[in-house]
């Protein structure tokens, strides 16, 4: 019976054995590297809201100003993100859906989907949001109607 290499297996130098073609499989990940990042990404968050709500962009000259708003004096879908996150940080949600309800909105779904993520890496399961094309252009069309509403006098209601 002849001792040929498995076809799994590439021949060795002589007297050695054969060497595996396919890499192992990699070790489990210990559960600290697991969620590492997305406490990571968590404490980043909590960072910036942190400093936003010490750093009250209400005062003018903590931040700059939105060049669009600036040049155009029309408000993005941003405007008012700021002071909608200092109200967040201080627990107005009232204040906060005044300033930019879209952010509010935000939040929230940053929320869910940390939660989700938290849940999967503890278990060792990775996160991947692989959103179809319609729901990309579906963000950018609310984004868009947002925008255009917060600008006219019927949706002032909107504008921070």
């Amino acid at each position: 019976m002849d001792a040929s290499p498995s076809p799994a297996a590439a021949p060795g130098p002589p007297g050695h054995p054969p060497v595996p073609v396919f890499p192992p499989a990699p070790l489990p990940r210990s559960a600290v590297r697991r969620l590492a990042t997305p406490v990571g990404v968590m404490a980043a968050v909590i960072g910036a809201f942190g400093y936003v709500g010490a750093v009250d962009p209400n005062q003018p000259g903590h931040y700059p100003v939105c060049p669009l708003l600036r040049f155009t004096g029309l408000y993005c879908p941003g405007c008012g993100g700021l002071r909608s996150a200092h109200a967040v940080a201080h627990g107005d949600i009232a204040a906060a859906l005044g300033s930019n309800a879209l952010a509010v909105v935000g939040y929230g779904i940053f929320a869910v989907l940390w939660v989700v993520w938290m849940a999967r890496a503890s278990r060792g399961r990775p996160m991947s949001i692989a959103a179809k094309p319609v729901v990309w252009w579906g963000i950018g069309a609310v984004l868009l109607i947002f925008s255009v509403v917060r600008n006219l006098p019927v949706g002032s209601v909107l504008a921070p």
